[in-house]
Order: C-alpha cells, then structure tokens, then sequence
C-alpha cells in the first residue's frame, strides 16, 4: 500500500513546517494539542495545535483566520457574516465586515478599511467556557472510551439596535476539542422581549473557502467542493446508513461576489452555507431559547480515503463517545417467558451480554398495562440476576395509525405520501407524542437495557394543522426531529443502548445498520459468508466497528429453504463459527436471530470459544480499521486492526474462500499502529516473529490460511 509512504512523507511535512504548527501525527499520538484562547487586543484566536480559528471583535465580530495546523492550509478566502438568521419574516446577518477589495483572499491590512453594517447583529461581549457534555451519558457497560470530550467554547453575544429586536440576543458558539482537528459551531436566540418570536430560519454557519479546483464552465453540483472540511450536523436522515447521504444541511454554492474566480458564470462551489432546507419556522414564547442545530466541521489533510475515514471515526469516538459501546447480544424471535429465560442462561454461559426481544417476537412496549409490565419487568430483573442486558424492537414507521394520526401528505392532503412506505404516524400527531411516553414508560418501569427503534423518520413532512406536536407544514419537519433527538437523548441518559435505523449518533444513538440488502439472507450459506464480508468491508470505511450492526438469521429469513438457514445450528458448525468469526473478528455485532444460542454441547463449546476469544481481543477489535482487500470469491481478503495506545498494536484478520489452503505474503501497513522500525508479529496463539518494517512501514508477512477458513496475526 503505498498510502503507508505518502503518509510517512506528510508526517515528516508536518515537522518541518513553521513553528505553532502541528509537531506530530495526531491520528498516531494526540497528545498534547489541548485547547487555548488567546486574546489580543480587538482579536481572539481559539486553537489547539491542529486547528486555529481567529475574530476581529470591532467594527464588528468576524472570523478572518480559519487554518489547519496539519497542513498549513488555509480554510478562509473571504469574511462572511458569522450567521444569518430569519426573524418574523425578516433576514438579519450576524456579525461580519463589508468592504474586502477582493474575495479571493484576505489580507490582515485590509482589515483596518473595513466597516460593518448598523443593520446586522453586533458584537456586544463573548466568553470562554470549558465543554458542557451536550449529552450526559453514564458509561456503566464496557467502552472503548469513556471520557467526554474536553476543550473550550468560545461564545460571541451579539444584539441588534433595530427597536423591534432590542430585547433579542443572539449567540454564536465554538466548540473546540483537545485532540482533534473538529470544530463545532451552533446558534442561540435568547427572546427577552415580552411577545412571541417567529424564528424562521438559522443558517449557522456562512463560510467562503477557497475552491477545490477551477473550471471556466461548470456549475455548482458539477464541480469537486473543498476535500480539506468535512462538515456533519445532528439533522440527518433518510435511512442510507451513510452520514453523507443522511445530511440534511450542508450546502455548497456559489459565490457572486467572488468576481476573480476562473469559473465565467461564477458558479464555483466554494461558499458552505448549513441551514435545514425546510427551515425552522417555530415560534419562541417571551422569555425562552432557541438552539440551532449543531455542525460539526473536521479539517482533513489528505486525498487518502482511509486516512480521512480514521479522521471521521476519531470524531465519533471524540464527540459521541457513547457510539463506542458494543455490548455482545442476540435477537431472540420468542417473548414466551420460559423461552426468553432459557436465552437468557444460555447468553450468561457463553459469555453473550444481552438479549433483545426481536421483531416477530409479538413485543408490544406500547402496552403498557401493568400486566404486561410486570410479565417484562419479571423477565429484566431475571437477566440482571444473570448480568444480561434486556431490551426489545417497536416499530415506528411503516405502518398506518390513523387518518386522524397518519402523515398528511402535502400534494393531496390526505393520509399516506410519507417518506418509507407510504403511510407512517406523524410524531407530532396525539398517538405519536403517546408513543415515546410509552415506550419512556414501558422502559422505566421494567428496567429494559436496550431500545431497538425502527422509525421514526421525521424527514416526513406533515400538512395536518391540528396535531398538537406542530402547527402546520412549515413547522413539521423541525419539531419531529427536535421531538426524536430529545427522545433518543433522554433514553441515553437512563443509561438504555439505542439501536436506530436512522443518523442519531450526535444526539445519543449507539448503533446503526452496517449496510446489507434484507433478501440475501434468502441465499445459500457460502454466499451469505461472502456478502457479509464484503457488507463489513465496505460498511467501516466512516463508521467505527461499534457503529454498525450486521444480520445473521438463525433461522430461515424470507425464504431460501435449508440451504440459506444455519438452523440445526449443529449440522451448520462451519458456517457458523465462519460467519461469527468475521463479525467479531471486524469488532461488528450482528443481530442472531432466531430461538437459541447453541443446540448441542458441541455448539455451545464452539459459541464460547468464539465469545472468548473476542473478549480477550476486544479493545483491539473495536479499535480502528484499515482495508486491506475486499472480498471478492477469487482470492484472500481482510483488514488490519490498528491502535498505537493499546496492549495489542494491531490484529489483522485474513480469510480464504477458496476449497484450498493458500499461501500468501501480507504486506501488513502498521503506519497506524505508532510502531516505526520494527513490529513483533504472532498467528493466533503462535510463538511472536520480529519484523523490520519497510519505509512504506509495512511488515511483509509470508502466512497460510485454511481453506474456507481463517487466521488471524497480533502485532506487539
């Protein structure tokens, strides 16, 4: 892999830049890049050695110094106002200068000529704070980390001479992290006066980069935007289990007042603007807030596809440190209570750590009758006296309520037009708010662990005016989300793991789909062991191991008869010691779904030896992963498991679909693992092997994997 010496080559860059600069790789070795605010003069300059952001405070406050200490890029080619804000109707800007001479960069001298604009919101004082956890998360379970994130908020207060807003007061925060390049920023209206405040739209966050390339012709979604930001923000849906294709909010577009651009209509993708498309259009009673959404924005330095995937995951690992919980569970299809505590024994003699009632199981959290709550109850208190989790899957979407509670769709005014299936409750609607006050209760009151939610998805818009939970179409879509993400955030605080189908992470979810399509399931054993291989591969490019979830059906699962089912599990031992091998080996859990653990003792042996292996790796395989081959039927495939601050550096996991031994040499890329010069390496239980690393820090690793088998290599 020649990543390994394009990688070696930016860390020796990263030395020789100038001083203040980024001194080491922070993906390999983050200490020591904490947080500092600076104030001099009329600027402030927040910066933990990987990122520095710097404002102006007078005639106005604005950001004019946006750089990534890594690279030495510069991230801003133009002051722009520091948010803009909708307010009854009418656009404010808040902060900013005017009179740039030219908007392809920014010179500090220009900075003295320019003027702001007695209509915007002005700079009125900022403070500096320590981080306030945005979700309070108790980490009783085991996690691959366990701290909150730490650094410094930097807040702008900002107020308006219009007579109409003089009691309005608008803040603008920055949320730095020690460790990471990761910078998050949102927006508080503070309504002081003594009426109602229409807040109809936030965009909070207006910044002009420079472009990623020029073309004379092109327009805006035609051209590459900027590699070196990648924005997130906790307003994400749509169910594609992708970040980026889930993301609701960021924008990039042209810039007119960029007149020296190469492009001749103008049309360069290089102003970011973060905004909800559908808006925010609530109204903020006198003396409340109003939050805005939250965007994360993380400075990348490299092209490489892995490289700015371990940059994404260390995000997550840094700001939702709850994602990094994994707790090893199966999905059981019975809620008969004989069935669920024999699970439950057989979970606690494998090592298995919870147990979820799953869809099929007749579940019903919304019942919450004391007889079915002292029926589930009975069962919780069971699997604790067993040290085993218990939890269950409700099915929000997808189904059809009501006319009365149903989505309402725009173009007809009718129920059904929601976004999945057609017909779906409106989570604004009497049985949608009732529903997470159930499903609150039910969990309460029994001492479930874990939440399996399928739905909702509030990217539905709702035209109905009499719901209760909104006011109209305008309104629909932002006080869903705003209800779903308070939901899922309270559940995380009652210390319940969150499996969601959709982007909720930022808002206290712990897991997702890893990505598969439900019908393969249907297919014969030796293909399911491929695709799934292939699923993980290429479903941990963004997400961490912990951040997905994966499918293996015990039983028959729509269709595919005797060849496609690992029930007998005792006659499908291959298969399944197979299928869980490269599940645990990726640090993924899978849902196994179906009435038992083990059928024989000779099964159980085989679960237990598999559930302890992966307990004595654990760190490692929940730690990050570099793609080594994607499977492909024809030859080898793996990935390598790095961490340079664990016991074990690094564990690579290789497996041969082939109906012979092969032999192969495993050019191992340990850049990642911190080791330099030289790696002690071990197959499974082996006797440990020195290697000296190449200058691509590569060991090159002569192995032989069994047929349809696997091995797996240690790095020390």
């Amino acid at each position: 892999m020649m990543i390994q010496k394009k990688l070696a080559l930016l860390a020796g860059c990263m030395l020789a830049t100038a001083t203040g600069f980024a001194q080491q790789d922070w993906l390999v070795n983050n200490t020591g890049y904490k947080v500092a605010v600076n104030e001099t003069g009329k600027t402030v300059t927040i910066s933990n050695g990987l990122l520095s952001r710097s404002f102006v405070l007078a005639p106005n406050a604005a950001c004019t110094d946006f750089r990534n200490l890594s690279s030495g890029e510069q991230m801003l080619r133009a002051v722009k106002p520091e948010a803009r804000i909708t307010l009854n109707g009418k656009t404010y800007n808040v902060g900013g200068l005017y009179g740039q001479p030219q908007q392809a960069y920014l010179l500090p001298a220009w900075l003295p000529e320019m003027k702001n604009n007695e209509a915007d919101f002005r700079y009125s004082s900022h403070t500096v704070t320590p981080i306030a956890p945005y979700v309070h998360w108790k980490p009783k379970r085991w996690a691959l980390n366990k701290q909150q994130p730490s650094g410094k908020t930097l807040s702008f207060i900002y107020t308006s001479s219009q007579p109409a807003l003089k009691d309005v007061t608008v803040q603008v925060n920055y949320e730095l992290y020690d460790g990471i390049p990761l910078v998050c920023k949102w927006v508080s209206i503070r309504n002081g006066s003594g009426a109602a405040l229409r807040v109809d739209q936030v965009v909070n966050e207006v910044l002009a980069t420079p472009e990623e390339e020029s073309a004379v012709v092109g327009e805006v979604e035609q051209m590459a935007t900027p590699h070196s930001i990648y924005i997130e923000s906790n307003y994400a849906f749509n169910n594609a289990m992708k970040a980026n294709l889930s993301d609701q909010t960021t924008h990039w577009k042209a810039d007119s007042t960029y007149r020296s651009q190469v492009n001749y209509n103008y049309t360069t993708p290089c102003l970011l603007e973060v905004y909800p498309v559908q808006g925010v259009n609530i109204s903020v009673a006198a003396g409340e807030d109003y939050s805005s959404i939250r965007t994360y924005e993380l400075l990348l330095d490299s092209y490489d596809r892995e490289r700015n995937g371990l940059a994404q995951r260390a995000m997550y690992r840094t700001i939702a440190p709850w994602t990094t919980e994994n707790p090893i569970f199966m999905h059981l299809i019975s809620t008969e209570p004989e069935r669920v505590r024999a699970v439950i024994d057989q979970c606690a003699a494998t090592g298995y750590e919870g147990v979820i009632l799953s869809f099929g199981s007749r579940l019903n959290m919304e019942d919450t009758s004391a007889a079915n709550i002292q029926k589930f109850k009975e069962l919780a208190d069971y699997a604790h006296s067993k040290n085993v989790l218990l939890g269950g899957y409700s099915l929000f979407s997808s189904r059809r309520i009501s006319d009365e509670d149903d989505v309402i769709d725009p173009k007809t005014g009718k129920p059904g037009g929601a976004m999945f299936g057609g017909h779906a409750p409106c989570l604004g609607s009497k049985w949608g708010i009732a529903y997470l006050q159930k499903i609150k209760s039910f969990i309460s009151r029994t001492g479930f662990d874990i939440f399996e939610n399928d739905g909702p998805y509030p990217g539905d818009l709702c035209a109905s005016t009499t719901h209760p939970g909104h006011k109209g179409l305008d309104d629909s879509q932002w006080t869903q989300m705003e209800q779903q993400k308070k939901f899922y955030r309270e559940l995380n605080e009652m210390d319940v793991y969150i499996n969601a189908p959709d982007w909720y992470f930022l808002d206290g979810t712990h897991k997702i789909g890893l990505g598969y399509r439900e019908v393969n399931f249907s297919l014969p054993r030796e293909q399911q062991v491929i695709l799934n291989r292939q699923n993980i591969f290429d479903g941990t490019w963004e997400k961490t191991p912990a951040m997905g979830w994966g499918f293996v059906p015990l039983t028959q699962y729509q269709g595919g008869g005797a060849a496609a089912t690992l029930e007998p599990l005792k006659d499908h031992l291959h298969a399944y010691e197979n299928l869980m091998m490269q599940y645990y080996g990726a640090g993924v859990q899978a849902c196994y779904r179906g009435p038992r653990l083990y059928d024989t003792d000779t099964t159980k042996a085989l679960v237990q030896r598999v559930i302890s292996w992966y307990k004595k790796y654990r760190d490692i395989l929940n730690a990050d992963i570099i793609h080594l081959r994607r499977a492909d039927g024809r030859d080898w495939d793996g990935i390598l498991h790095t961490d340079p601050k664990g016991k074990y550096k690094g564990l690579a996991m290789l497996y041969n679909p082939l109906t012979t031994p092969v032999t192969r040499e495993v050019a191992l890329p340990l850049y990642y693992t911190g080791l330099d010069k030289q790696a002690s390496i071990r197959e499974k239980e082996g006797t440990p092997k020195k290697y000296t690393l190449n200058r691509e820090y590569e060991a090159k690793v002569k192995v032989t994997i069994p047929a349809q088998g696997y091995t797996w290599l240690v790095v020390e």
